[in-house]
């Protein structure tokens, strides 16, 4: 465990005292040196107030031993990107449960994604959602569902209910495979990942509708991901829709055929 060495290498990197690190913690500076010599292990409110203070996920302070790591990793860990990534920091997911003491599937809709956005992590905000239950899902996992709009992820249609199960540690995020995410500035998203946090430290973020392009989304800006399950949507898929973005599919796949014999005919002169 690096708890006590990091603490340490942490207030001397942002070159502060002892004294400055425990006024701003209200602990005495006797408390502080205990545990930056061992001689204190903290107890949770300690570790929880260590994590606001530098800004680093409990996990990282407990597991990454900070003076090893490279010093555009700690640039990236203190611009909010954490090298021991978990998804939210280690914050406990407020959700609810039913009479059984199962957990509910809360049901954010269209309407409510604004106060989702900055309500997700309110316990009071949370237990006010619409909540129902699916007995073909786990119960040992912990699912939400969110109404989309728009037209970027066609075949699934405007409109629809999208299920997906909480996903705590993002480096288990797959590539290819669908995801809504909430976002710092644009809120609630639901798009094919590809995972480059380990790389890059963020993610890239494509629709099925080829007419949209592909984002950048930076690891600092993620707040909640969860993987895509399932979606409930009462339209029937439209033929004429279908031909048309089969059409769309096909003008792309020949552009970029274009695209790459010339440069074929550039590289052979």
């Amino acid at each position: 465990m690096y708890f006590s060495s990091n603490i340490k290498f942490l207030r001397k990197h942002r070159g502060r005292t002892q004294d400055d690190v425990a006024f701003a913690l209200s602990m005495k500076r006797s408390t502080l040196s205990g545990y930056e010599n061992e001689v204190a292990e903290p107890n949770i409110e300690a570790l929880v107030a260590f994590s606001k203070y530098f800004n680093i996920a409990i996990d990282t302070l407990v597991k990454v031993d900070l003076s090893t790591i490279s010093p555009g990793q700690l640039s990236q860990l203190e611009r909010g990107f954490d090298v021991h990534l978990k998804g939210g920091n280690l914050r406990v997911l407020a959700t609810t449960v039913n009479s059984d003491d199962r957990e509910n599937i809360e049901l954010v809709t269209e309407k409510a994604k604004a106060g989702y956005a900055t309500g997700f992590a309110d316990p009071e905000y949370i237990k006010v959602l619409p909540t129902f239950s699916m007995p073909f899902l786990s119960r040992d996992r912990k699912y939400r569902t969110f109404q989309i709009s728009g037209d970027s992820m066609l075949p699934i249609p405007d409109g629809s209910y999208v299920t997906g199960e909480y996903v705590i540690d993002w480096t288990y995020i797959r590539t290819g495979q669908p995801y809504i995410i909430l976002t710092q500035d644009d809120g609630i998203v639901f798009k094919i990942v590809e995972n480059k946090l380990d790389d890059e430290g963020m993610l890239t973020l494509s629709s099925l509708n080829p007419l949209y392009k592909s984002f950048n989304l930076a690891a600092a800006d993620i707040k909640e991901v969860w993987r895509f399950v399932h979606y409930i949507s009462a339209q029937m898929p439209d033929r004429q829709e279908n031909r048309i973005r089969e059409e769309q599919l096909l003008q792309t796949v020949q552009e970029l055929q274009k695209k790459v014999e010339e440069i074929q005919l550039k590289l052979n002169l």
